[in-house]
């Protein structure tokens, strides 16, 4: 079992992730984190976005990008049960894989009901630290975008842009209607038994 997940998009809110759950999260401790070496995309037509490997994106680009352009600020998260995996893997669906990779921590880990969004990832976020001075890298499980990478946007996404235009749809009345919860909501009210009637 994975002790540790990056999250980037979406579930960097602490309020999504507790929705995705259907938990408070009081067992959660998170901070923010570094991902080097990958970019961080909008799906098209949605408000989420996926990440693939700079290697991979590349040809997304007319220019070789800088250091901190192939880098993914995140949050890294411990103490997910095996139950909080299962439904996170429903809710990301098939198109991304869940793989694991190294991340940067970026602070030190706090509980999740300590932590106001905004707090994960600045509006001005600090530089990005020296290789020499980041923090030993974690193995983390992450969901990497295993679709054609045309279905991304080449524009690097931003949560500060998610949380200010759209994370209304994703929290509180606005997500009643979110399609996006459909099958994780049908997996927890099975109580566990999970069919997937999307093949």
């Amino acid at each position: 079992m994975v002790s540790a997940f990056f999250f980037y998009g979406t579930l960097m809110h602490p309020e999504i992730l507790k929705r995705v759950i259907g938990n408070d999260g009081s067992q959660l401790q998170m901070c923010p984190a570094l991902l080097l070496d990958y970019t961080r995309h909008q799906v098209k037509n949605e408000d989420y976005p996926g990440i693939l490997p700079y290697s991979q994106s590349r040809a997304m680009f007319d220019r070789d990008l800088n250091s901190e352009e192939k880098s993914v600020r995140g949050c890294l998260v411990t103490g997910l049960s095996d139950e909080d995996v299962r439904l996170l893997d429903v809710f990301e669906g098939d198109q991304y894989t869940r793989e694991l990779i190294s991340v940067y921590p970026l602070g030190p880990l706090a509980n999740i009901r300590d932590i106001p969004p905004k707090s994960l990832v600045p509006t001005t976020p600090p530089s990005m630290p020296m290789l020499s001075e980041l923090a030993n890298h974690i193995e983390a499980a992450t969901y990497v975008w295993c679709f054609p990478s045309s279905d991304l946007r080449a524009q690097l996404w931003t949560f500060e842009e998610f949380v200010k235009l759209n994370a209304w749809k994703w929290i509180g009345s606005g997500s009643t209607d979110n399609k996006d919860y459909d099958e994780v909501d049908r997996r927890r009210a099975m109580e566990g038994t999970y069919i997937d009637t999307r093949s």
